[in-house]
């Protein structure tokens, strides 16, 4: 197997380095690529670096620029990669710009297109995220959800079954990983006091809005606390051009742009994580840090119904009345920290290799025409008999779409066993 690895940002270097390093440990090939959309060494190379990975093989440079140019330069670069290395599946993970290019050029080229933390879903279509992971997912031909409710998601857009895996979320793998490094190299606590909040804050929708960036700042700023504020260059900018900076200079710590490690050290040590960046949800609850998500939605509700993570939205009042809920009652605050991760056990990359060797091995990365004209599938619900009931998923003569048991729909994994009472969405062809 020959992968191709397709990242652009820092959060997808960081999920998917589990991947590269599970893929060097069996000496498997892979050429890595960036798009370049985070371009500069403080929010790109530097992270290279300190996760001790090589470099990239092609680095597009992309840049910056609207959606429709980083799209289109990153679709026209990643084809003539991919006709130049012939792979036998291209890797990509989450929802930026270019992992969109990634999936439309695979499928354009019939190349295996498989897509790293799939099903995930705000469900709120003016996120550019979004449209770029319903998409990607669509394009897809092998999809790893890292929980059951992102796989269902995808059933419920009718993907089937038989190309999503249920493979937890490659974050925790790599929060693992990196925390016990960054404990022995970074230095960054020394300089921090013992008592603070951490705030990350980048997405356009908060920025880029003076009224709304203007409602959380001064809800922060009421709140009394120490906060610790790494601050995005782009905010940083808005900060300036709204006329906030000066404000926040004289009551929030802002720091530059930090390292991995050292972010991984201030996280773990925070009293709580204020964010509006989907990948630091998933980090705070695996470190047992409180969460609370700057944003009306979140395409990781896993955090939210586990207990780790409230959504404050993204006006200043609902900010400062959660904020001061969760740091004013103990029994919340203790219950938050509590919480169980929801994304795996930190084997979700060797799960990954895993699949795609078999997949391999059983000739189902290669695309090519069906063997016939496909007819049309209709879809039955079956209740479960005495007849059906034992049985394993994968030992029915007919597709299973999802089981429901008691309302609740339930991902129909090969070993999973029936039981009376339970009903079976199917497809049949006519």
């Amino acid at each position: 197997m020959h992968a191709l690895i397709v990242a652009s940002t820092r959060p997808e270097v960081i999920k998917l380095s589990p991947i590269m390093r599970e893929l060097d440990s069996r000496n498997i090939a892979y050429t890595f690529t960036t798009t370049g959309q985070h371009y500069d060494d403080e929010l790109f190379w530097n992270f290279i670096r300190e996760l001790g990975l090589r470099r990239p093989e092609y680095n597009v440079e992309v840049g910056s620029g609207s959606h429709a140019y980083q799209t289109a330069r990153a679709l026209e670069a990643l084809e003539e990669i991919i006709l130049k290395e012939k792979p036998s599946v291209v890797i990509a993970e989450g929802d930026t710009n270019s992992v969109l290019s990634a999936a439309l050029a695979c499928a354009k080229l019939h190349v295996a297109f498989a897509h790293v933390e799939a099903g995930l879903r705000s469900f709120d279509r003016t996120m550019p995220e979004e449209v770029n992971r319903v998409l990607a997912d669509h394009a897809s031909d092998v999809l790893f959800a890292p929980t059951e409710k992102a796989a269902l998601n995808l059933i419920n857009e009718g993907i089937l079954p038989e190309k999503i895996f249920i493979v937890g979320n490659t974050i925790v793998d790599a929060t693992l990983q990196n925390f016990e490094i960054a404990r022995q190299s970074s230095r960054i606590l020394e300089e921090m006091p013992e008592d603070f909040l951490l705030l990350t804050l980048h997405r356009a929708e908060n920025v880029d809005r003076k009224e709304r960036l203007t409602g959380i700042i001064e809800a922060l700023l009421e709140l009394g606390e120490e906060v610790v504020f790494p601050a995005h260059p782009r905010t940083q900018r808005r900060l300036a051009d709204f006329g906030l900076l000066e404000k926040v200079e004289k009551k929030l710590r802002i720091l530059p742009p930090v390292g991995y490690l050292d972010f991984l050290m201030l996280l773990s040590r925070a009293k709580l994580v204020l964010t509006d960046s989907g990948g630091v949800q998933e980090e705070a609850i695996v470190l047992h840090t409180p969460c609370i998500t700057l944003r009306t939605s979140t395409e990781r509700p896993e955090t939210v119904e586990a207990g780790g993570n409230v959504l404050a939205g993204v006006e200043k009042a609902g900010i400062v009345r959660t904020v001061k809920r969760i740091l004013g009652d103990q029994n919340v605050y203790q219950a938050m920290k509590a919480a169980e991760n929801p994304f795996g056990k930190g084997d979700s990359a060797k799960k990954i290799v895993d699949i795609l060797l078999k997949l391999e091995e059983e000739g189902k990365l290669k695309i090519t025409p069906p063997s016939r004209v496909l007819r049309e599938k209709r879809r039955e619900f079956i209740n479960v008999d005495a007849s059906l009931a034992g049985k394993r998923i994968a030992e029915l003569p007919f597709q299973v779409v999802r089981v429901i048991e008691a309302g609740k729909a339930k991902f129909p994994s090969p070993e999973l066993r029936l039981r009376q009472g339970q009903m079976i969405e199917v497809l049949k062809e006519d």
